[in-house]
């Protein structure tokens, strides 16, 4: 028996397993572990596994990019390919064409790895929903301007609010080219002035709607520079766009219902706001009458003719008490007086004279004692009524 290498046993086993029609072009069942991409080549390396066994496989980067979704650890799918042997470990392999997630279809496995990945980066966070305007002057209307959606928009806004203008995008709605229509759509009403953009068309199948599932129109509608209202099929459909806009509605003509007021309720708040208006201003127009009247009352209390009756009256009172402190010194001071004459007269020498007693001076002096003359002195004498000279014969 020959010797062989290494190398010619694993092309030998290769040369079998691609000869072997049965492992080529098969469909396998598994669940992803050890998920790589590499980051240069863009080639998947993986493994395949089940209950019981597992098996070692690669996808090239031009099988790759051709994904919808992003395959991952711990995933159910079937893959399609063929099976090898990688020469150079002596390892066979399953060299995979496609990845199909298992119970769903591709779409649907990107759609909610999207999903999740927009939601973690807060895109559909109600704290970034902005309220609509409430008297739009301009609305937008991103959609196929062929289709009935932009007709039923346009009766609505007729009906409701003719005073808006309508500002209409024809834009594609589906196909590979609708994305980049719509979100190029979003711009020109943004830069048309638009106080608010509704973007939308009507009911069809996930496949027709699919457009408003990309990321690309969800981040257009998350970044619009005015409040975006998305109206995507009819009222059971959802898509992301619908998640990421400040508003859903769920046909066109609701849309066009949320970004209007309708003429009725203008009235209304016009008569509220007339109504307020004269509730304020008859509340203002009493404060300022109580104003007026208390600011007059103190100008009339310091105008120069009150402060003069006022000076008027206090200087009447000055007087009036001080005729009453006179009248009342005058009658204390007689008192006084009559007390004082009375004490004076009980006291005076003509009372004493009246009763025989007499008065002597000598050169106008009153002597008191006969110490103080001498025999042969002239003295006057007073009596109680009259007077006399004498000459002093003798003393004692």
């Amino acid at each position: 028996m020959p010797v062989i290498t290494v190398s010619q046993i694993n092309k030998y086993i290769g040369f079998i397993l691609k000869g072997d029609r049965n492992l080529q072009g098969i469909m396998i069942k598994g669940e992803i572990s050890n998920f790589v991409r590499h980051y240069r080549s863009g080639h998947i390396y993986f493994t395949l596994k089940d209950a019981e066994s597992s098996v070692k496989a690669v996808m090239f980067a031009s099988a790759a990019a051709r994904l919808k979704f992003e395959p991952e650890d711990g995933m159910s799918v079937i893959v399609s390919g063929s099976v090898n042997v990688y020469e150079r470990d002596g390892v066979y392999q399953i060299y995979v064409n496609d990845i199909m997630p298992e119970g769903a279809g591709a779409a649907n496995a990107a759609l909610e790895q999207l999903k999740k990945k927009l939601a973690k980066e807060g895109i559909f966070d109600q704290a970034h929903k902005r309220p609509l305007p409430a008297m739009p002057r301009k609305i937008g209307v991103v959609t196929s301007l062929s289709g009935a959606a932009v007709r039923d928009i346009i009766n609505v806004l007729t009906r409701r609010y003719p005073l808006c203008e309508v500002y209409a995008v024809n834009a594609l709605v589906q196909g590979e080219e609708a994305p980049d229509s719509v979100c190029r759509g979003i711009i020109k009403a943004e830069n048309a002035g638009c106080d608010v953009i509704i973007i939308g068309r009507g009911g069809g199948s996930s496949e027709d709607l699919s457009a408003f599932n990309t990321e690309k129109v969800t981040r257009a509608v998350y970044g619009a520079k005015v409040p975006v209202i998305s109206a995507v099929g009819h009222e059971t459909d959802f898509t992301l766009t619908d998640m990421a806009a400040d508003m859903r509605a769920p046909t066109p003509s609701a849309a066009a219902e949320l970004a209007s007021p309708t003429i009725e309720s203008l009235y209304e708040r016009v008569e509220r706001l007339a109504a307020q208006a004269d509730s304020v201003f008859r509340r203002k127009l009493n404060s300022a009458e109580e104003r007026v009247s208390l600011l007059a009352a103190r100008l009339a209390a310091r105008s120069p003719e009150n402060r003069l009756k006022l000076a008027a009256e206090r200087l009447d009172a000055l007087g009036r008490r001080n005729d009453a402190a006179i009248e009342r010194l005058m009658e204390r001071k007689s008192a006084e007086l009559a007390r004082n004459a009375a004490a004076l007269d009980s006291l005076s020498p003509l009372k004493v004279l009246s009763r025989g007693y007499s008065l002597v001076y000598r050169d106008g002096e009153l002597l008191n004692s006969s110490e103080n003359i001498s025999k042969g002195d002239r003295v006057e004498l007073r009596f109680g009524s009259g007077g006399a000279s004498a000459e002093i014969i003798d003393k004692w």
